[in-house]
């Protein structure tokens, strides 16, 4: 027999670890050192072994209910709390730090008017854009926008007015603003400076979007 094919007989008889147990066995350990527990502490107040009691946090054994019901109320915590974080799934969260978002050019837009794009679709279909948007150049000269989905706005800083379509809206730190993208839009004058507000750009999806048809 050669040394691979007794290494392969020799993993072959361990056995797998179930994902259940090796969790439970890892949240056991991780809330009793918290605590600043021993094994000889859980196991005189719980009653279970401190033999047991190793082999459940090192998953060589199942726990059944009754048990785990044991270690938790010594952990001070519930049964529900001890499972919280089992098989949830994975994140795929995109974080943007404060000045890292991506400067954009927007047509029209010269010196003293900024774009940086706050999230990045990584999918075949664009779904959002949101942007934090400064301006600090009171002679700027805007071009109107049209785009397709909806647009929101959220003042931040400064005070300006913004137009769409016929009309024109003051928009002050807190205000919001939500219309048609496909309707022509844009600052129309800035009032105090410097300027920053959130513009999020939601595209139409399959099911359509009710603003965007109205």
């Amino acid at each position: 027999m050669t040394d691979a094919t007794a290494n392969g007989l020799e993993r072959s008889q361990v056995p797998a670890v179930d994902p259940l147990e090796r969790y439970i066995g890892s949240t056991i350990r991780e809330m009793r050192q918290k605590l600043g527990l021993t094994i000889a502490e859980i196991s005189e107040q719980t009653g279970i072994s401190r033999g047991m009691l190793s082999k459940i946090e090192n998953a060589q054994t199942a726990t059944s209910l009754e048990t785990l019901t044991k270690i938790a109320r010594a952990l001070g915590i519930s049964l529900s709390a001890f499972f919280r974080n089992y098989d949830v799934p994975t994140g795929s969260a995109q974080h943007v730090k404060n000045g890292e978002g991506m400067e954009v050019v927007r047509r029209g837009t010269k010196r003293g008017h900024t774009y940086h794009l706050l999230a990045y679709d990584r999918g075949s279909t664009k779904l959002f854009e949101p942007f934090l948007i400064a301006m600090d150049d009171a002679s700027e000269v805007f071009p109107t926008f049209e785009h397709p989905g909806v647009e929101f706005i959220y003042m931040l800083e400064g005070k300006l007015e913004y137009r769409h379509g016929q009309s024109t809206y003051l928009l002050e730190p807190g205000d919001a603003l939500t219309f048609r993208g496909d309707i022509p839009h844009g600052p129309e004058k800035l009032i105090e400076l410097p300027i920053r507000f959130l513009a999020i750009i939601h595209y139409a999806t399959s099911d359509g979007d009710r603003m965007s048809r109205e």
